[in-house]
């Protein structure tokens, strides 16, 4: 699947963008594709890699939409997308992460993807990671960040989960808007699709909520989790 060729057509239908705005962001190169012949094709991993960091960069009113329609696609009542509860556990939490540099940070947030005991090969995830963040920090404003392997390997993991770090102190992450960051999440999905889902889902929970300060609040990784749930929960009742 990584090395996956795809149509225009199928390409727009993945990262849910009309055929049309696609066609004009190769026109304008804006987006990494191939030719043969005449035909316009684009390499599954290459465009994962730019529909990740285009996930993280979308307004407010394009992220809604697009998590809309992904989640629709998923299932016919909104409220029966459950994530959290299906990628998270309160033990994969640590409310108390010692890292105090990015690289300290990357290493930390793949320890304890390891002690989920999902991942096949920490090593080469901490490179991805690292890949990832050379490219462009995955640090949003408000202090977050979503880690995540710069291509997607369904083999990198027996199952897909997310972990989520809050530092002791606050690190600069490399956000746009300048601001450190000291919550932390990492994820890891087995497929595609519902990794770049599970983009969305997390930075739709970030937007218009206290999630991230009731994070920073709670007393443990228990709270933690239960304020994950209650933000997904609320979130898609407005679905």
């Amino acid at each position: 699947m990584p090395h996956k060729i795809l149509t225009l057509q199928q390409a727009a239908r993945h990262i849910r963008i009309p055929e049309r705005e696609l066609f004009h962001l190769v026109q304008r190169e804006e987006i990494p594709f191939l030719r043969r012949g005449e035909e316009v094709v684009f390499e599954h991993r290459m465009l994962d890699d730019w529909a990740q960091r285009r996930i993280l960069g979308l307004p407010t009113k394009s992220l809604t939409q697009q998590h809309r329609e992904a989640t629709a696609d998923r299932t016919p009542r909104a409220s029966e997308d459950i994530l959290v509860e299906c990628l998270f556990r309160p033990e994969w939490i640590n409310p108390a992460l010692p890292s105090r540099t990015k690289p300290g940070v990357i290493r930390d947030m793949v320890g304890l993807a390891v002690s989920t005991g999902l991942l096949y090969d920490d090593a080469a995830l901490r490179r991805e990671i690292e890949a990832r963040e050379s490219v462009s920090s995955t640090a949003i404003g408000g202090g977050a960040a979503f880690l995540h392997a710069r291509y997607h390997d369904p083999y990198s993991a027996s199952d897909s989960f997310v972990v989520l770090g809050k530092t002791v102190q606050h690190i600069f992450f490399g956000a746009q808007d300048g601001e450190e960051t000291d919550l932390f999440f990492l994820i890891c999905c087995t497929d595609d699709t519902l990794h770049l889902h599970t983009l969305a889902r997390l930075c739709m929970m970030t937007h218009g909520s206290l999630m991230l300060s009731d994070l920073r609040a709670a007393a443990d990784a228990d709270e933690m989790y239960g304020i994950l749930c209650r933000t997904e929960h609320e979130l898609l009742k407005t679905l």
